[in-house]
C-alpha cells in the first residue's frame, strides 16, 4: 500500500511517501522551488517522492494532509470577528487564497495531481504527535508538541502507544509559545518562520534582564507548564503585525529595522525570551512526566527545534530519554499524517527499530555517472577518487584549514545539514567561524557552527551524558577539560566582543556560553561521513568536524549537483566533494554572472 503524505500552504510545505509503513521518500518544497520556507502546494516534492518510489500518481492508495481546513478557517473566521474591524485589511488579504485553494483541499489535491483515489486528514497536531512517536525508537512514549499554531491546538501533550497517538490536553490560540518566540523575532528584527535560531544563537551574547517583565507582563506561567498569554501587547490575532505599541513601550521603543545593528537590547531580548521558553518548555515536562507516568518523551513541533531548550529537557526532566522528529516543524507533518493514516486511521502495526526514519536521509540521491556527466558537460576539471582514498584526502584538507563543500547521497529531509549537503572545516581553528560565516556563508558574524562528531568518541568532547543526537537538535556544554582558562579581560567581554574569545580547544564550534548543537554521526548511518571524520581523527586526534548547512544566506540547501557547483563558485569554499570527484576552486574557470546573484535569495 503507498500512502502519500502532503502538508501545504502556511510555510514548509512538503511531502513523503510510505510503502506499507515503510518510509521511501520525504522533502520539503523549498529544496526544489528554490524559495526558503516555500508554503505552496509541493508539486515537485510529490513528484520526487513517486519518481523515488517508482510509482506514478494512480499507484497511490491514499493521500493524508495534515490539518483540517475547515477548523482552521473556523478559528480565523472567529478570531477577525472578535477583533472587528481591526484585522479588516488583514482579513482582505487572506481570503483569495483561502477561497482559492486553502479550504478547498480536496479539490486541490485531484486537481494539482490528478488524482482520484482516497484523500485523508488529520489534524495538525496530531500530525505533529503522529511524527514525533511512530518513527521514534520507543514502544511507548509521552509526547509534547508545541508551535505556533495549527487548527486551533498551539501546545498538546499525550501518550503514544502501539499504533495510537492520543492527546490528553492541549492550549489553544490565542494562547501560543511559539508565537510568543516568534513575536521576539519580530521585534528583534529577524524573520518570523525563519529568524527563531538567529534569536536562539543570539540569546548568549545577551543578560536575561526582561524575564521579570516577560513574566510579569506578557505571559502568565503555571506550575505545570500551561500558561496565558496578556493578548493587550500582541497584534497577530488579526493584524499585519507581531507586536504592538504597547510591546514597544514596554521594551524601550519600536522594533528593531531589520538589516541594521544589533544592540545590547536585542542581545539581552533574545537572553530573556530564551531563559522563559525553557522553563515553559521544562516544567510542562515534569508536569507530563507525572501525569503520564512514561519515562520516554518525543518531541515535535517548530518550538522543538529549539535545541538549547531540548537539551534542558534532557538533563533537567524526569525523563530517561528523549527523541525529536528531525524535521520539526510543518514540513515534518507530511510524514506525520501519512504515518497517522498508516497507524492509528487503518490500523496497520508498528514494528519499532532504531532506524525507521533512516537517519533523514529520505531526499534525493546522485550517482557518480549523473555527476559526470554535469561536470564533463560543463567542461569542470575534477579529479576522481577511489572510496578507499576519499575519506583520508578530505580530511587531509580540512587539517590544513581549507572549506570542503560536500555533496553525498540522499538530500536530508529536515532544516539541518546531517552530512549529506554540508560545508566542512576544521574546528579548531580561531578563525573558522568568521571565515564560514562572513565569507562563505554571507551572515552575521555571531551565528555560531555546529559540530559533527564520531559517536563513539563524543563523551570525550561534550556533556551529552550518553545521549546521541544524530539530528543536531540537542545543545550541550562542552566538557570542561576542553576549556580555556580566561583573562579577567577576557571574561569581562560584553556583546559581540566575546566572539574574540576562544574559549576551548575547539573555538570554532564553541558557542560564547561554552555549549554547542551537537549532531552525533555512526558508520551504520552514513558510512562515509563517519569515515572522513575518523580519517580527521587519526591525523589530528580530533574526532570533531565543523559541519554547517550547504547554502548562503537566504538560500534552500542546496538539492542538485549543479545547485552544489553554483554555491561553491559563488563563494570562498576552497574545495567541493560530490559523489567520488574532487574540485579544486584554483582549478575553475572565473564564475561570471550577468546580474548580482545576491538578489537571486530573499535575506531571512
Amino acid at each position: 500500500m503507498n500512502i502519500l503524505g502532503v502538508s501545504a500552504f502556511y510555510h514548509d510545505s512538503a511531502a513523503a511517501l510510505l510503502r506499507d509503513g515503510d518510509i521511501l521518500a520525504a522533502a520539503q518544497e523549498e529544496r526544489f522551488s528554490r524559495k526558503k520556507h516555500d508554503p505552496r502546494f509541493p508539486g515537485h516534492a510529490v513528484e520526487y517522492c513517486l519518481r523515488e518510489g517508482g510509482i506514478t500518481i494512480d499507484q497511490v492508495d491514499y493521500v493524508a494532509f495534515y490539518d483540517k481546513p475547515l477548523i482552521k478557517f473556523e478559528r480565523l473566521l472567529m478570531t477577525y470577528l472578535a477583533s472587528s474591524p481591526h484585522g479588516y485589511l488583514s482579513f482582505l488579504s487572506q481570503m483569495p487564497s483561502w477561497l482559492k485553494e486553502k479550504l478547498f483541499v480536496r479539490n486541490t489535491i485531484r486537481k494539482q495531481l490528478g488524482y482520484q483515489g482516497n484523500i485523508l486528514f488529520s489534524t495538525h497536531h496530531l500530525s505533529h504527535a503522529a511524527a514525533a512517536f511512530f518513527p521514534s525508537p520507543f514502544e511507548e512514549a509521552a509526547f509534547i508538541t508545541v508551535d505556533g499554531v495549527g487548527e486551533w491546538a498551539t501546545t498538546t501533550y499525550g501518550i503514544g502507544r502501539d499504533t495510537k497517538v492520543k492527546i490528553l490536553k492541549e492550549i489553544n490560540f490565542p494562547h501560543s509559545l511559539g508565537l510568543l518566540y516568534s513575536a521576539f523575532t519580530y521585534f528583534t528584527g529577524f524573520k518570523v518562520n525563519s529568524g527563531e535560531y538567529k534569536l536562539m544563537g543570539l540569546a548568549p551574547y545577551g543578560e536575561p534582564r526582561f524575564v521579570d517583565i516577560i513574566k510579569r507582563e506578557l505571559i502568565d506561567i503555571r506550575d505545570d507548564g500551561s500558561f496565558r498569554l496578556n493578548m493587550r501587547y500582541f497584534d497577530y490575532c488579526a493584524g499585519l503585525r507581531m507586536t504592538n505599541r504597547r510591546f514597544a513601550d514596554l521594551f524601550g521603543g519600536p522594533e528593531r529595522t531589520a538589516e541594521t545593528k544589533i544592540t545590547q537590547r536585542e542581545m539581552d531580548l533574545a537572553s530573556s525570551i530564551q531563559v522563559v521558553t525553557e522553563e515553559v518548555m521544562l516544567k510542562m515536562a515534569r508536569h507530563v512526566q507525572r501525569e503520564t507516568g512514561m519515562k520516554k518523551l518525543v518531541l515535535a513541533g517548530g518550538v522543538a527545534l529549539n535545541c538549547v531548550a531540548n537539551g534542558k529537557v534532557l538533563r533537567d526532566s524526569p525523563f530517561e530519554d528523549i527523541w525529536i522528529q528531525p524535521c520539526a516543524g510543518d514540513g515534518g507533518n507530511a510524514l506525520g499524517a501519512a504515518l497517522f493514516a498508516w497507524h492509528q486511521l487503518l490500523g496497520n502495526p508498528r514494528t519499532v527499530t532504531p532506524r525507521i526514519q533512516k537517519a533523514s536521509y529520505l531526499g534525493p540521491s546522485y550517482s557518480d555517472d549523473e555527476i559526470q556527466s554535469f561536470l564533463d558537460a560543463r567542461k569542470i576539471p575534477y579529479r576522481k577518487l577511489s572510496r578507499e582514498k576519499l575519506p583520508e584526502v578530505v580530511a587531509d584538507l580540512l587539517s590544513s584549514e581549507k572549506v570542503v563543500g560536500w555533496h553525498q547521497g540522499r538530500m536530508e529531509y529536515g532544516p539541518r545539514a546531517l552530512g549529506a549537503r554540508s560545508i566542512l572545516g576544521d574546528p579548531r581553528s580561531r578563525d573558522m567561524q568568521t571565515v564560514l560565516n562572513l565569507k562563505i556563508k554571507f551572515r552575521e558574524s555571531f551565528r555560531p557552527f555546529a559540530p559533527t562528531v564520531l559517536a563513539e568518541h563524543a563523551d570525550e568532547c561534550f556533556d551529552l551524558r550518553g545521549a546521541e543526537s544524530p539530528y543536531m537538535l540537542l545543545v550541550a556544554d562542552v566538557r570542561k577539560d576542553r576549556l580555556r582558562d580566561l583573562s579577567e579581560e577576557e571574561k569581562r567581554a560584553l556583546g559581540f566582543d566575546k566572539l574574540r574569545v576562544p574559549r576551548s580547544d575547539l573555538p570554532a564550534i564553541t558557542h560564547v556560553d561554552n555549549s554547542a548543537r551537537i549532531q552525533t554521526v555512526t558508520r551504520e548511518d552514513h558510512p562515509l561521513y563517519h569515515d572522513m571524520i575518523e580519517a580527521f581523527y587519526k591525523k589530528t586526534g580530533c574526532p570533531v568536524i565543523i559541519n554547517t548547512s550547504f547554502n548562503v544566506r537566504g538560500e534552500p540547501i542546496v538539492c542538485t549537483p549543479e545547485e552544489a557547483y553554483t554555491c561553491f563558485m559563488r563563494t570562498r569554499m576552497d574545495y567541493l566533494c560530490m559523489g567520488s570527484f574532487l574540485l579544486d576552486k584554483t582549478e575553475q574557470e572565473p564564475w561570471a554572472e550577468e546580474k548580482d546573484w545576491r538578489q537571486e535569495f530573499e535575506l531571512d
